[in-house]
């Protein structure tokens, strides 16, 4: 008894902050989703009027599920491709390595509200990029003023800041077994049999890791596609202002942006618990289907 104690006193500081950060806003957050709480008044039980406003009333809802799938779907496998690619790239070349090593991961340590300031300017209709376009004879996207590119745009800015992803590519593919290339470069295996034969098998176990962090931060993307709305829409916020997030026309909503707009800026903590509460249940169950169907990719055999 002494001894569990002793251990259970050691680990007080992880489990008190486990239930008070974690386990105790996810229940009142549970709880305020059949509530009607304005944060000022005493919450009131509705029962399911929560989450039928937003499964049917709410005309935002579905078009933020759409965009936030969208993102899910395309700009995490984006960044995983890309970031084998980098990964690739930075442990074959001979000379410079280096050097673009830190061309590719400086990106990444820029914050994200300064590196999408720099990308809105880069990319409106009359930056640097449309102009390059037009000399050439293509044409020009309105980019984060277009609703059919500002998604896009919002992918490019993921894979400009692919720093993170190279770095953990880079040290699996680093630690491919040189002897196996070796052997199958002898049987006479071309490079597209050795990467899908030897390295690809070698590197599942981080492509699984990349793939679920991916999801779930794409699940809970917001400052990116927030700034990039607010600044693109060239209006100016201040106190007491309330934009709605979105811009151009709902494509850059996600569900994180509507949690924030139904819960700090219209004050319906029950509508944007419930929304809340869908997006944990979402991404718990997109991590399950992950690592269930990786078939066991995150063993150690080979």
């Amino acid at each position: 008894m002494r001894r569990r104690l002793t251990t259970l006193g050691f680990l007080s500081p992880l489990l008190l902050g486990f239930l008070l950060f974690f386990v105790y806003p996810l229940c009142a957050t549970v709880l305020y989703s059949f509530e009607h709480y304005d944060q000022i008044n005493p919450p009131q039980w509705v029962g399911l009027q929560n989450w039928v406003y937003v499964f049917t009333q709410n005309g935002d809802f579905w078009p933020a599920v759409r965009n936030t799938v969208w993102l899910v779907v395309v700009m995490v496998s984006l960044r995983v491709i890309f970031g084998i690619g980098v990964g690739l790239l930075v442990t074959r070349v001979r000379r410079g390595r280096g050097l673009y090593r830190t061309i590719f991961y400086l990106p990444y340590l820029a914050p994200p509200v300064a590196a999408t300031l720099v990308f809105v300017y880069v990319l409106n209709p009359n930056g640097p990029v449309d102009r390059l376009l037009r000399a050439v004879g293509l044409p020009a996207p309105s980019w984060f003023n277009d609703p059919n590119w500002s998604k896009p745009a919002l992918v490019l800015l993921s894979l400009w800041g692919i720093g993170d992803l190279m770095v953990i590519f880079m040290a699996a593919l680093l630690q491919v077994p040189v002897e196996q290339y070796e052997a199958a470069q002898l049987d006479g295996a071309g490079a597209i049999r050795r990467f899908r034969h030897i390295t690809l098998p070698n590197i599942q176990p981080i492509i699984l890791f990349s793939s679920v962090t991916g999801v779930i931060a794409a699940l809970q993307y917001y400052t990116q596609a927030f700034v990039a709305g607010q600044v693109a829409s060239g209006v100016v916020t201040g106190g007491g202002t309330v934009v709605e997030p979105g811009y151009p026309g709902g494509s850059t909503l996600t569900l994180p942006q509507l949690i924030y707009s139904l819960g700090f800026q219209h004050f319906d903590t029950g509508a944007a618990s419930a929304i809340a509460v869908v997006l944990f249940v979402v991404a718990m169950a997109c991590t399950f289907v992950l690592v269930r169907g990786s078939g066991g990719l995150v063993s150690t055999r080979r």
